[in-house]
């Protein structure tokens, strides 16, 4: 695979001289982690349907992500191919990062509720060479799935399943055979390591223009966030993270998967979110640290209350993806007793902004923070002029953890000569230079911490033969921040019902969560004299409950 990541080489040298780029790889920090501490735990990994719990030691992982390195490599896996995996937070995903690092391979992380029409586009469009899929998951046949989709990819060469025992299984191709005691195996781990600038990292990210879009990390954009954002979170080998975020998002996976190894801390991987579960594990495992969206903070205070078993070892909640009500903010700090912090960042660059670990807690739910070190944030009008402070306006980053571009899309990079890269969101900033996203320009609907690719649902529903207009539009949820609802003026004489709609999506193999939770059918859109229909207004219709 051939990588065009075009923004990179241009702000290499500023990025050194400025140390914004560390100029090192996971590859460096898991070999310090064997030197200075091989025998700590590194990892614990719970699988929430069984309950089953897997340890790993820094030595132990270190060895093992040597062997499934060899493994992949056995199986034609080599510098610059990508390796695609759909797996939820299991120790599994975590390894393969590490092998895949080893021999100079690209991960390419798959959101577990993703199906065929998400999967077949993604997989084909980053020429993905390996697949490793969960056998079942959440009582789903992912193994099938995969299987059927392989005809349709010319670039796939194998699917590895986890919990096979037969000849592609995960244990058989990667992690059972003694790999490392080939002739060839140093050979194999020294000639494929890759550099800092090299692609690490493929993950898709939902937009408005018809298609996912293939954002390109290396070692030097991902660690530039992180860094900084453990410094201010105060993280150190002695904190212990908990991840139940999905890692194949950036939260899960810059947070979760390589911040722990940079810290030489501990991390507990969570497959299923299950709130009474985490609390459990927070207390057995003393974990200080977790980054989630809204409603797992939701989810968590309400469990912690409702039980009385505190949980004194969580020092900070960093919550992002969506607005902290003020009330979730005070109730928490009660309840958990721990900091609650605000976030705001983006799949093409990590965190951006979070507030202070000193700040006041109402900074948590009337701002998304300021901005990390070795990033800048700008509110900006339409023609890129700075605002005042307090006016809505274009949101524009200039951070050395930005992406290297879109893949095979460098028309869509929304990056300027100076290394500016627009957001599409609107906010506004004040004085102190925390900003408050205030809206978003781009048509996504954020449910739950998970983008929604409008644009392609509103695209399928025009397929269905009873619509004539379809505008999908949020609307304001408690918990999950945002759920979407399908606005759809029927064909003359036709109509459509809430679970024709649903039946319909759930044919063109949409996820679940997806598909809009509410349907409301209109003789006409609000409309621009032009034509343009004005979602804006239905998001109004929508609030004040007129439609």
């Amino acid at each position: 695979m051939e990588f065009d990541a075009i923004l990179l080489p241009a702000r290499r040298a500023q990025s050194i001289a400025q140390r914004h780029w560390y100029d090192r790889t996971i590859n460096d920090d898991l070999d310090a982690c064997v030197r200075e501490c091989p025998d700590k735990l590194a990892l614990t990994a719970v699988r929430g349907e069984t309950g089953a719990v897997r340890r790993f030691t820094w030595r132990e992982l270190a060895a093992l992500a040597d062997r499934a390195a060899i493994g992949l490599a056995r199986l034609g896996v080599g510098r610059n191919d990508v390796v695609a995996m759909q797996l939820p937070n299991t120790w599994q995903f975590t390894l393969l990062y590490l092998a895949c690092s080893r021999i100079g391979a690209v991960v390419n992380p798959l959101m577990p509720i993703f199906r065929e029409r998400e999967l077949s586009f993604m997989l084909k469009h980053g020429e993905a060479k390996v697949l490793v899929v969960p056998k079942v998951f959440r009582g789903f046949d992912h193994e099938a799935m995969a299987r059927g989709l392989a005809p349709q990819l010319p670039s796939l060469a194998r699917i590895i399943v986890l919990d096979d025992d037969g000849p592609d299984g995960f244990d058989t191709l990667l992690t059972g055979p003694d790999w490392e005691n080939e002739a060839d195996a140093a050979a194999i781990l020294s000639r494929g390591r890759p550099g800092p600038d090299d692609i690490t990292q493929l993950i898709y990210t939902s937009g408005t223009t018809g298609e996912p879009k293939g954002v390109m990390h290396s070692a030097n954009t991902l660690m530039a966030n992180i860094v900084p954002y453990a410094a201010r979170m105060r993280l150190s080998a002695d904190d212990v993270v908990l991840m139940a975020s999905p890692m194949a998002h950036q939260t899960g996976f810059m947070y979760g998967l390589m911040m722990p190894v940079m810290l030489r801390a501990g991390a507990v991987l969570l497959d299923v979110w299950d709130p009474r579960r985490a609390a459990e594990l927070i207390r057995s495992e003393g974990a200080t640290f977790t980054m989630a969206s809204t409603p797992f903070l939701t989810d968590l205070t309400r469990t912690v209350r409702e039980s009385g078993q505190p949980v004194p070892s969580l020092k900070t909640f960093l919550c992002a993806g969506a607005p902290i009500p003020g009330p979730l903010v005070e109730q928490a700090r009660e309840v958990l007793g721990s900091k609650i912090v605000s976030a705001w960042g983006m799949t093409e660059n990590g965190a951006v902004t979070t507030i202070e670990l000193d700040d006041d807690d109402e900074r948590a739910f009337t701002t998304d923070g300021c901005a990390l070190p070795g990033a800048e944030v700008r509110v900006v009008d339409m023609e890129g002029r700075p605002l005042p402070h307090g006016e809505v306006g274009r949101l524009v980053v200039r951070s050395a953890s930005n992406f290297g571009g879109y893949l095979k899309r460098p028309q869509w990079n929304n990056t300027d000569a100076d290394g500016w890269f627009d957001t599409g969101d609107l906010a506004k900033q004040d004085a102190a230079g925390y900003i408050r996203i205030s809206g978003r320009s781009k048509d996504v609907i954020i449910r739950g911490g998970e983008n929604i690719p409008v644009f392609e649902i509103e695209s399928l529903l025009y397929r269905h033969p009873a619509v004539l207009q379809v505008a999908i539009v949020a609307y304001a949820d408690e918990r999950l921040g945002e759920r979407a609802c399908a606005v759809v003026v029927p064909k003359p004489s036709q109509s459509l019902t809430f679970d024709e709609m649903v039946a319909f999506l759930k044919v063109q193999k949409v996820a679940v969560q997806y598909i809009p939770e509410r349907l409301v059918t209109r003789d006409a859109m609000p409309a621009t004299p032009s034509g343009k229909i004005q979602k804006f207004k239905l998001r109004e219709m929508l609030r004040d409950g007129t439609i």
